[in-house]
C-alpha cells in the first residue's frame, strides 16, 4: 500500500510538470499490463455461420495491434465468450465481461435482439460497446457505438434502386423476414416508405419465420403466385442459417433474379459459403462494403484475414471470405484505439467523447467518420449482384459516406429526433 501511494505521489508530481497530463493519464502510459477486451459472439447455435467470422475479425485485429505495439505500449487481450445465439445469455455474458473479466470495452452481437439484451447492462454499468452489424435504426445509446447501418444507409437506398428503372421497376412486395425485432421494425419503415411512394397495402405481402427454419418450399410458392401480379420484388430480413435453405428453395423453384429479385440485408460472402450460388446470379444484398472492392486497403484486409485464417486453423481456411460486419467490426477497434491514445486512457467515460470525430480509412476504399452527435459511422451505400463464385459485383454506390438517420422519419413522432 506504501509502494502504490509513493507511486501515486510521484505521479502526480510529474504530471504538474507536464501540462494536460493528469496523474491517472500519466499511470496509464506508464502501465504495461494487458487491456482487457470483450468478444460477444455467437459461436455457436442458429447465428454461428455468421457471428464466428466476427470473433475471428476481434483476434486478427487485435494481433495486428499487438504486434505494432499495442494501445500506448500495453497489450490487447481477448477475452471470448459464447452467448450461443441465446439472447437471455447475452446479457448474463456482457454482465460478466463488465463486471468479473473488467473489460475496458467490448465488441459484439449481431441481432437486435441480443443488442436489446445486453443494453441495459452497458448503460446499468457504464460498458462501452461497439455493435457492427445493420439494424433498424430507433435507438441511441451513449454506451454503444454503432458502426453497421441505419435504415437510410441500407435498407431505404436498396428499396428505392428495385422501384428504379436500372433495378427493375418492382411495383409489388415481399417483405420476408426472420420473425424478431430488426425485420418486423424495419419492414415497418419500409411499409411507410412504399406508401410515401404510393404503393398501396395489397400489393406488399409481409411474412415472418423463426430462428432456425428450414422448410421454405411454401413460402416460396406463395411468393411465386404473389408475383404474377406484377413486377416484384422481395426484401429479406431473413438472419442466421435459415438462409441457407431458403436460396436453396428458391433456385429449386427456378426463381430466377430477372424474374423476382431477391435483395438480402443479412446475407454477405460468409452465408453464401454453404450455398450453390450459380441458381442466385443476380439476387442482391445491400451493405457498405464488399470483398470485391478493389483499393489497396481491402486487399491488405483481405490479405491479413486469408493469413490468419490459416494460422489460425480456421474451417475451410482456403475459402476464407471478408464481409460488411467484419469491417465494421475491423474499423470500430481501430476508433476504439484511437481514441484511448487521443483520451491516454481506457475510462469510458474519457473514452467516449474522443471516439467521437474518430476516422479511418476502410477496406471499403472510403474514409469513414464517427458522427460527433450520434454515434453512428458515416457509410457509403453499396448494392451487390451475387455472382457464380460467391462474390458481388457492384451494381449501386453512393459517391461518398451517407450521414446516417438513427430515428427514421417514416415512423411517426420521430421529428424532433432527426438533429440529435
Amino acid at each position: 500500500m506504501t509502494q502504490r501511494r509513493d507511486i501515486l505521489k510521484a505521479a502526480a508530481g510529474t504530471a504538474l510538470m507536464l501540462p494536460g497530463l493528469s496523474a491517472s493519464n500519466l499511470l496509464f502510459a506508464q502501465d504495461r499490463s494487458p487491456i482487457k477486451v470483450g468478444v460477444l459472439h455467437s459461436l455457436s447455435g442458429t447465428m454461428a455461420i455468421s457471428e464466428t467470422a466476427l470473433k475471428n475479425t476481434v483476434l486478427m485485429t487485435i494481433e495486428e495491434i499487438n504486434a505494432a505495439g499495442g494501445v500506448m505500449g500495453r497489450p490487447l487481450e481477448a477475452v471470448v465468450v459464447d452467448p450461443a445465439s441465446n439472447w437471455p445469455l447475452f446479457a448474463e455474458k456482457a454482465r460478466q465481461l463488465i463486471s468479473q473479466d473488467k473489460v475496458a470495452v467490448t465488441f459484439g452481437c449481431w441481432t437486435s435482439v441480443s443488442r436489446k439484451s445486453v443494453l441495459p447492462v452497458f448503460e446499468e454499468l457504464n460498458g462501452l460497446l461497439f455493435y457492427p452489424v445493420q439494424y433498424e435504426g430507433e435507438e441511441l445509446s451513449r454506451n454503444v457505438f454503432y458502426t453497421g447501418a441505419a435504415p437510410n444507409q441500407q435498407a431505404i437506398p436498396a428499396v428505392e434502386y428495385l422501384m428504379s428503372d436500372e433495378g427493375g421497376g418492382a411495383k409489388r412486395w415481399v417483405l420476408l423476414g426472420t420473425d424478431y425485432v430488426y425485420p418486423r421494425t424495419t419492414n415497418k419503415i419500409l411499409r411507410a416508405f412504399l406508401g410515401s411512394k404510393g404503393v398501396a397495402d395489397k400489393d406488399i405481402d409481409e411474412v415472418y419465420t423463426p430462428f432456425g427454419h428450414v422448410d421454405y418450399q411454401t413460402i416460396v410458392a406463395n411468393l411465386k403466385r404473389f408475383a404474377a401480379g406484377g413486377p416484384t420484388a422481395v426484401v429479406s430480413t431473413i438472419n442466421g442459417d435459415s438462409n441457407v435453405p431458403f436460396y436453396k428453395e428458391l433456385g429449386n423453384q427456378g426463381i430466377k433474379a430477372t424474374d423476382v429479385p431477391v435483395v438480402a440485408f443479412s446475407v454477405g460472402e460468409e452465408e453464401l459459403r454453404g450455398v450453390d450460388t450459380k441458381p442466385l446470379v443476380g439476387h442482391l444484398a445491400a451493405w457498405n462494403y464488399f470483398m470485391s472492392v478493389k483499393n489497396p486497403q481491402n486487399e491488405k484486409f483481405i490479405r491479413m484475414y486469408k493469413d490468419w485464417a490459416v494460422r489460425n486453423k480456421v474451417p475451410n481456411a482456403s475459402s476464407a471470405v471478408t464481409n460488411d460486419p467484419m469491417e465494421a467490426t475491423y474499423v470500430g477497434i481501430h476508433m476504439w484505439k484511437q481514441a484511448v491514445e487521443q483520451a491516454k486512457s481506457i475510462e469510458v467515460d474519457k473514452v467516449r467523447p474522443a471516439v467521437a470525430g474518430q476516422s479511418f480509412d476502410a477496406p471499403s476504399g472510403f474514409t469513414l467518420t464517427m458522427d460527433k452527435t450520434n454515434h453512428h459511422l458515416h457509410k457509403p451505400v453499396m448494392i451487390g449482384e451475387v455472382q457464380a463464385d460467391g462474390q458481388f459485383s457492384v451494381v449501386y454506390q453512393t459517391k461518398a459516406p451517407i450521414r446516417a438517420q438513427p430515428w427514421s422519419p417514416f415512423i411517426a413522432g420521430n421529428e424532433a429526433r432527426q438533429n440529435v
